[in-house]
């Protein structure tokens, strides 16, 4: 996936016809400025943590939610999807600890699964995390192999979900994201360069 937060439209199109054709937003109203500008067509997630209050609008604009880390929220996507076409989501989980980061506890998750499962309008595909932030290999893959964990342990307490998606692993540790099972990395930096400097 490419990640396009601050990336101009030009620069998105640029990417889609280089054949990138899944991408990723991290806020509902850069998408809403974006999208419009954008004639070339591609799968759009949505990356970033959704307040309750845009959840209309990000069913509008993604297929795919991946930052769902309360009940309430799911409820809202759910309330503004048909069950004949239900919203993908994942399930996003702060493995790292940190404050600074959104996410359900890791030893919550397999629960917080069994809340989501039978919400008409969305379908559960997996998991997100954002890996511990260390320049070592490490910390980051300990995020990645408890998010992994738990896919299998929901696994075995839901059979009937597929849970196919562990999307983790970014521009500085994507690396260590796929040798930990990573089925979806999210790249930014390393496709579009360096953000320019905001003067």
């Amino acid at each position: 996936m490419a990640v396009t937060k601050t990336r101009a439209p030009e620069e998105v199109e640029a990417v889609i016809e280089a054949g990138v054709m899944l991408l990723g937003e991290s806020r509902v109203q850069e998408a809403e400025r974006k999208l419009p500008a954008i004639r070339r067509s591609a799968e759009w997630h949505l990356v970033g943590h959704l307040q309750t209050n845009k959840a209309k609008r990000a069913v509008e604009l993604f297929s795919t939610i991946q930052s769902v880390d309360s009940l309430r929220l799911a409820e809202r996507i759910a309330h503004f999807t048909s069950a004949q076409k239900p919203t993908d989501v994942l399930v996003e989980v702060n493995t790292s600890g940190e404050l600074s980061k959104f996410g359900v506890a890791p030893d919550a998750a397999v629960e917080f699964v069994g809340a989501l499962r039978d919400l008409p309008g969305v379908r559960i595909r997996g998991f997100m995390t954002v890996g511990a932030l260390a320049s070592d290999e490490s910390p980051a893959r300990r995020c990645f192999e408890r998010l992994r964990r738990i896919r299998e342990q929901a696994r075995s307490a839901f059979p009937g979900l597929g849970l196919e998606v562990l999307s983790m692993g970014m521009t500085n540790d994507f690396v260590w994201a796929v040798a930990e099972g990573s089925t979806m990395v999210r790249i930014g930096t390393a496709i579009f360069g360096p953000r320019p400097l905001r003067t």
